[in-house]
């Protein structure tokens, strides 16, 4: 009996430990497990650009090999940012948003850098299974008190006189994680020739709002030092240093957080905040978006001409008019746009996939499926998403290539969790007499497939 008890927590408790991550939680004072399945991951090339701009020179700073598809925008309002297994970092939407410049957002990022060169993930890790065996005997202990005594209230005083120990030690070993990542932020910011400044403003935004909130921050059970230490921290950092805050990206930002904002509030509130009366470049995009959602289509594209009249060579503008175009059903116009887009900016897997969905919505012609196929190709080796293996399909079902649409339904299959479906799209590939290339291909996934049932 003990033993079945024994296993069955150990399976419980091993999902919840594998998804640990490591986060800066900047409004949270409790350890928080979360899953890939629980986040919802928006994609957008200028925000994207953005953030490899600010993060690629801490990554190299800190040694760390810089790859932009393990940058993930999580669209959350919470302000948190945090790092999980493979240097793959995660920002809140609400992180982006609330920062003022761009040095607070490298700041963040240079705390979450500094978890990654600190070796923290694999360090907790470590502690985690630690932590489980620990966990687990209370449970065994709780389990046995119980079945002596025949009296509940024993075996829970069991298992919390335990798990109290137990939870001080480990708050108190994943606080020294977090000042030893705020350390490594300082000096990465000095590496890169940043300010802390921004670093600092941030948390005494984030103290001023804990405090609008009610929340009293207290050492105790707390898994990052309290807010008003980390400002201290950084107010002697900020003294120290002699580097002026770099404003070179702050209008890029402004832009990147006016559209955010307008695309994750509702038009009202947007229009609030970015009244016609502010002419800035920012605002004007924003009310775009707002316009939009609101249906007022002519009100939109008077901004958006307005915006591409300032400035003609802005891919963004062009990919947020083929945006409305498409979503409006005028395809041929979305085509155009997306084709702007895409040469104004060539390397962008994105606005290849954009492009291409454009094209295979206007009833193509064989050469312009096989520009979409090209595309997409394209677009799969620099950023591998679901959506362009799904349209990928699509395009190779309108060439009559069946093998090939079939291994692609296959890709965007495992790609949103259907393994089972996966595995049947696969099978039927095979039975089409593939290529050799194709076959490869098929015998490659095949094995990702194989290799995940195992784990």
């Amino acid at each position: 009996m003990v033993e079945k008890t024994y296993q069955r927590l150990k399976k419980n408790l091993m999902k919840l430990m594998d998804s640990l991550v490591l986060s800066i939680a900047l409004s949270c004072s409790f350890v928080s497990f979360s899953t890939a399945q629980e986040l919802r991951l928006i994609s957008d090339e200028e925000t994207e650009q953005l953030l490899a701009q600010i993060t690629k020179p801490l990554f190299q700073a800190a040694g760390i090999p810089f790859n932009r598809n393990e940058i993930y925008i999580v669209e959350d309002n919470s302000l948190n940012a945090f790092v999980a297994d493979g240097n793959n970092l995660f920002i809140h939407t609400g992180t982006i948003v609330a920062a003022d410049t761009p040095g607070e957002l490298s700041g963040v990022i240079a705390h979450e850098t500094g978890h990654i060169q600190g070796g923290h993930i694999l360090r907790q890790k470590l502690q985690n299974q630690s932590l489980q065996e620990v966990s687990l005997a209370s449970a065994i202990l709780a389990g046995t008190a119980a079945a002596l005594s025949g009296r509940g209230d024993v075996a829970m005083a069991a298992m919390l006189g335990s798990q109290s120990s137990l939870l001080t030690h480990y708050t108190r070993y994943r606080t020294e994680e977090e000042r030893s990542a705020d350390d490594a932020a300082i000096k990465l910011l000095e590496q890169t020739k940043q300010s802390p400044q921004g670093m600092l403003t941030f948390m005494k935004r984030i103290a001023a709002q804990n405090q609008m909130q009610g929340i009293e921050e207290t050492p105790y059970f707390r898994t990052h030092p309290v807010t008003r230490e980390r400002i201290s921290f950084f107010e002697e950092a900020a003294r120290q240093s002699n580097i002026k805050e770099n404003t070179s990206l702050q209008e890029k930002f402004e832009r990147v957080k006016a559209k955010l904002y307008a695309y994750l509030n509702p038009p009202a509130q947007t229009l609030r905040k970015y009244p016609p009366q502010d002419k800035s470049i920012s605002a004007s995009y924003a009310r775009t978006i707002a316009y939009f959602k609101q249906l007022q289509f002519a009100k939109a594209e008077s901004e958006l001409d307005q915006l591409l009249a300032k400035e003609p060579n802005n891919p963004y503008f062009h990919e947020l008019k083929g945006q409305i175009y498409l979503e409006t059903g005028k395809i041929k116009q979305a085509k155009s746009q997306y084709q702007k887009a895409s040469a104004l900016l060539p390397d962008s897997a994105l606005l290849q996939i954009s492009y291409a969905q454009a094209i295979l919505e206007d009833e193509p012609k064989p050469e312009e499926v096989q520009k979409a196929v090209n595309l997409l190709s394209k677009s799969i080796i620099k950023h591998p998403t679901g959506f362009a293996w799904l349209l990928l399909a699509r395009a190779y079902g309108l060439q009559g290539n069946e093998a090939a649409a079939n291994y692609a339904a296959a890709e965007y299959s495992l790609r949103i969790g259907a393994i089972d479906v996966a595995r049947a799209q696969l099978k039927q590939a095979k039975k089409l007499s593939p290529d050799s290339h194709l076959a490869l291909k098929i015998g490659d996934l095949e094995a990702r497939l194989e290799s995940l049932s195992k784990k």
